[in-house]
């Protein structure tokens, strides 16, 4: 059983809808990725974010360093510091924010939509 290994330096940048002031790169993921999880590593700059729209499947946020406020559809706010995590069920509607004077990281993962039952239920982002 092989062991995928992905250095940093290897990693695929990407640029997902409605993300300003994101430095997304895949550490699992992206064109031809036939694993079953996705990982990415995300870069927020000062003052970066991603816009309200729902999760198109169940995603989990982890911080890795930095602080990141996570906005809910009815406005409530969830300030996620380093080695915080956060789970949110498919079609969750939110908003990501770095408001803070310095950058933040954060894995997101995900299972790999092209390994979802046909029947499963997803969220158009």
């Amino acid at each position: 059983m092989p062991i995928d290994i992905t250095p940093l330096t290897q990693a695929q940048r990407f640029q997902p809808a409605g993300h300003h002031g994101v430095g997304p790169v895949h550490l699992f993921g992206g064109e031809d990725y036939d694993g079953a999880v996705t990982v990415a590593l995300s870069h927020y700059l000062p003052g970066g974010r991603a816009d309200m729209s729902p999760v198109p499947v169940e995603t989990l946020y982890l911080v890795l360093t930095g602080t990141l406020t996570l906005t809910d559809a009815e406005g409530g706010t969830h300030v996620l510091e380093a080695l915080d995590g956060a789970r949110l069920v498919t079609g969750t509607p939110r908003s990501v924010e770095n408001r803070t004077n310095l950058p933040a990281s954060m894995l997101v993962i995900r299972p790999n939509p092209a390994h979802l039952p046909a029947d499963a239920p997803q969220a158009r982002s």
